[in-house]
């Protein structure tokens, strides 16, 4: 049986929809605990629990998700109406979750939980079905790995949007026109007056080129760090000691309400999302249907998933990867705020990064052509992991070995899910070839719920690591204190989990002369149902 090669176009298509994704994914795996923490007032604590809790369901939801996929029948397909349902609602949801309203924090903590349990469903509804879909557009195991890689550029692109432009987006749609006095005291060294005619809750003041280091004046116990984030009310003035550049100017000073500055940018950003959902639901086709005799039977679906090793296997290891992948995500901005000193140039990290991750996904195909896909993801676990722990020997001012060992672990933590999205549909291929049935959305369901799951379970590692150094991101003196713990997050601790991840890898039974003989023999089985 001839298998149809997918056109570029096609595999193009797929890859925006999960460039969608990764805006969205992305977009609050990497800043919404800093938006929680330092623009909507909750505490670290607070916001690893309620990102704990909210991920407990998420095995329920995504089991029931992909029973829905496998379900569905319409004359699109099962997966790809979805994909189109849900294009809009996850943009609309997104917005909400960076929107900061003036309520008491009581009620702000409910909204904060409503609309991330919320997000986290739609977010289901519309990755599982788009994850399950590629196992459907070919049955060429190599074709899907190419596939798989497409799709990872898209993912890499998406977030590459999303955290390179994200704080540029910030300043612009946050600036407040302030007005702003400079008094030269000494050579590079000013006092600085800001106001402003209303009532901003959370500001951030610093200088254009992000090199000036502040120490507000009448507050004691304040150390010099580039920029400072702090409130101000409406006609009041407030005084700063700035050094460190020449030739200071007010025009050099920038001010951003974070609040304002971080919905708009939101806002404009989930339009992008929407568009790029609408373009994978319209350019895409499922090829590949369950066997023909195969019955509707929800329990013997659900008993053949259990007892799928390879699935079982990967299921876990998904999730240490991902722990390993959102704690570097959820902690880089909170790294260089408050550690670097240059919120900013955490932009550039984060570019350089999803460069690095596109490297990684367009050589996984070529590599594990070559060696494998299963000895390719322990190596690429093993080697990222030592590349990330190795960011614990560098201080604030080594920017280009924090670049360099940043980059070099993204290359292997790349290949990960480039790989692991491949091999779900591998597993799809293994419950037919051993069972003639195939699930494939509930089968899935393992790829969101390893990503979901471990996005809560790294939110809650951060939020107790930096409680126990007592972070507090209105007091700078805790922020200081906290450091210790910011490096760890950054380094060493998301390594753990890659080691336990690579440990458990070995064990997976699905190598490489497996999958050449497993695909060939159900290649003739559809052959033979199709005549």
């Amino acid at each position: 049986m001839m298998l149809e090669k997918i056109s570029l176009k096609e595999k193009i298509s797929y890859a925006l929809g999960d460039a969608s994704a990764n805006i969205a994914w992305r977009g609050v795996s990497t800043f919404l605990f800093i938006f929680y923490t330092d623009v909507f007032g909750l505490t670290p604590a607070t916001v690893g629990l309620l990102m704990m809790i909210a991920r407990s369901s998420d095995g329920v939801s995504d089991v029931l998700m992909g029973i829905v996929g496998d379900h569905t029948k319409t004359k699109y397909g099962k997966f790809r109406p979805w994909i189109l349902w849900t294009a809009v609602p996850l943009g609309i949801i997104l917005s909400l979750l960076f929107t900061n309203p003036d309520w008491s924090m009581e009620w702000k903590v409910a909204y904060a939980y409503t609309t991330y349990i919320l997000f986290t469903l739609i977010y289901t509804a519309n990755n599982i079905p788009y994850g399950a879909l590629m196992a459907v557009m070919t049955g060429d195991d190599k074709e899907r790995v190419q596939i798989g890689s497409f799709r990872m550029v898209g993912a890499f692109a998406g977030g590459m949007i999303v955290q390179g432009s994200l704080l540029f987006l910030v300043s612009y749609f946050g600036n407040i026109n302030p007005t702003i006095n400079v008094d030269p005291v000494a050579e590079s060294k000013y006092v600085v007056t800001v106001s402003t005619p209303q009532d901003v809750a959370n500001v951030n003041i610093h200088t254009k080129d992000n090199v000036a280091t502040f120490v507000m004046l009448g507050k004691a116990d304040d150390n010099a760090t580039v920029g400072k984030s702090f409130s101000m009310k409406a006609n009041e003035t407030y005084s700063f000691e700035v050094e460190g550049e020449k030739d200071l100017e007010a025009s050099s000073i920038t001010i951003i309400d974070q609040s304002q500055g971080y919905s708009k940018a939101i806002y404009a950003l989930s339009v992008v999302l929407v568009l790029c959902l609408f373009l994978t639901f319209y350019n895409t086709k499922e090829r590949i249907a369950p066997p023909v005799k195969q019955e509707s039977n929800l329990l013997k679906d659900l008993s053949e998933l259990v007892t799928n090793k390879p699935w079982l296997v990967l299921l876990f290891v998904g999730l240490l990867f991902n722990i390993f992948n959102n704690i570097k995500q959820g902690i880089t901005v909170i790294y260089f705020t408050h550690y670097v000193h240059n919120q900013i140039l955490a932009s550039s990290y984060m570019v350089a990064l999803m460069l690095a991750s596109i490297g990684g996904a367009m050589i996984t195909t070529p590599l594990s052509n070559q060696i494998g896909k299963k000895n390719l993801f322990i190596a690429a676990l093993v080697l990222a992991g030592v590349a990330n722990s190795i960011l614990c020997f560098f201080g604030p001012t080594e920017i280009p070995m924090i670049f360099v060992f940043g980059i070099l672990s993204e290359v292997f933590a790349a290949i990960l899910p480039t790989l692991f999205f491949t091999m779900l549909g591998d597993t799809a291929d293994y419950s037919e070839y051993v069972n003639g049935r195939r699930a494939t959305g509930l089968i899935y369901s393992a790829g969101s719920f390893a990503t979901k799951f471990a996005g809560g379970i790294a939110a809650y590692i951060i939020g107790m690591v930096l409680s126990s150094y007592g972070y507090d991101a209105k007091d700078m003196v805790t922020v200081q204190g906290a450091v210790p713990g910011i490096v760890m997050l950054m380094s060493w601790i998301p390594a753990i989990f890659t080691m336990m991840a690579a440990a458990l890898m070995a064990i997976y039974p699905l190598g490489k002369e497996k999958m050449a003989r497993m695909t060939a023999e159900l290649q003739e089985r559809r052959a033979l149902e199709a005549k």
